[in-house]
């Protein structure tokens, strides 16, 4: 298979990083675009409603919670009913009797004093007549990164999450299996954005991060060298990879919130030397830690951040990485790097 194009979009809790790629023009000349994540934008929709009283009612498909589960939470406070239809719902819960346990009425019926706030974490109708307004038309292959915790009602979704990392070092960890075609088994939000762009390829937002932070050249001649640690400090997630050549070897997972300077420094430094137990990062609300037996007890270089919450890391003398120089969008050049990999394309990419 030949790229010749590709819409990237890096899909987070706080914005969308965009990316139009096309194989003629140079990357530095390309459109790129940080917009607010579609949970923002259905967050902003249900205060709305809130502020002028009115009932909502969410449909389409499931998308990421955060925010928008914020301001249902909210709304419900105020007083004001929430309808939702059961793939709308499923962004709060896998149960529906947990969503309904919250408050939300699930229904198929759009009841008339509501206002109707599309759910979806895939805006491309908003975004082609953004675009086209500037005479410029959307690829037509696809790449997409969301962080998706899987179904697993009656067990933990933050264990399940980690688990799939598990299961990705067990098959030897190479980093082009973190790109695919079609939605691994029971991960709903990946299978949610095939729905609605079928053929697309798919990545975890961490995985397109840690591809994204690759190609720096300093982080790529770590990499190659004795290894790297590459930590993603997401809006909502922190996510490190112990990656030597083209493998990874470790993962450690947290929920950004609930760390604050000292404590990911000090976990991350236990990562990296193997001493990081999971119960530890469990218990204190983040997902896990994991690691292959030849991963490395320690590294020459220091960890390597990119990512929105990269402040948290202030003072401690880690290193930043700058994909095509820019700090923004690595997710973005994460999805191209992978995606050409996978398509067997290993030419570099044409720059200024």
């Amino acid at each position: 298979m030949s790229l010749n194009e590709l819409l990237c979009i890096d899909i987070g809790g706080g914005t969308q990083d965009i990316l139009l790629w096309r194989a003629e023009q140079n990357l530095e000349n390309a459109v790129k675009l940080v917009l607010p994540a579609p949970t923002q934008v259905a967050a902003a929709r249900i205060r709305r409603a809130t502020s002028q009283d009115r009932q909502v009612f969410l449909h389409g498909r499931l998308m990421g919670g955060g925010a928008v589960h914020r301001a249902v939470d909210e709304h419900l406070a105020a007083g004001l009913k929430v309808y939702a239809t059961p793939t709308a719902a499923a962004t709060f819960a896998d149960d529906p009797a947990k969503v309904e346990a919250m408050g939300v009425r699930i229904t198929d019926q759009t009841p008339e004093e509501a206002q109707a706030v599309p759910m979806g974490d895939l805006n491309l109708e908003e975004l082609t007549q953004a675009c086209a307004r500037f005479e410029i038309a959307l690829p037509s292959q696809l790449a997409l990164a969301v962080c998706d915790h899987g179904y697993s009602p009656g067990y933990s979704n933050r264990k399940f999450r980690f688990d799939q990392w598990r299961s990705f070092l067990q098959a030897g960890g190479d980093l082009g299996r973190l790109i695919f075609d079609q939605a691994p088994p029971a991960m709903t939000r990946l299978a949610a954005l095939t729905d609605q762009a079928p053929g697309c390829l798919l990545m975890d937002t961490a995985a397109a991060a840690a591809w994204g932070a690759l190609q720096d050249p300093a982080v790529a001649a770590m990499a190659q060298d004795e290894g790297v640690c590459i930590l993603n400090l997401g809006n909502m997630h922190t996510v490190a990879f112990l990656v030597q050549g083209n493998k990874v070897l470790g993962i450690y997972e947290h929920h950004t919130r609930c760390l604050d300077t000292m404590s990911l420094a000090g976990q991350v430094e236990r990562f990296i030397h193997g001493v990081l137990d999971e119960d530890e990062v469990f218990a204190g609300h983040g997902h896990g830690v994991a690691r292959l037996p030849q991963a490395p007890k320690g590294l020459p270089h220091a960890p390597v951040i990119t990512g929105p919450q990269r402040r948290l890391a202030q003072g401690l003398g880690w290193q930043t990485a700058v994909p095509h120089g820019d700090v923004m969008l690595s997710g973005c050049f994460g999805l191209l790097a992978a995606a050409r990999n996978w398509a067997g394309e290993t030419d570099p990419l044409p720059t200024t």
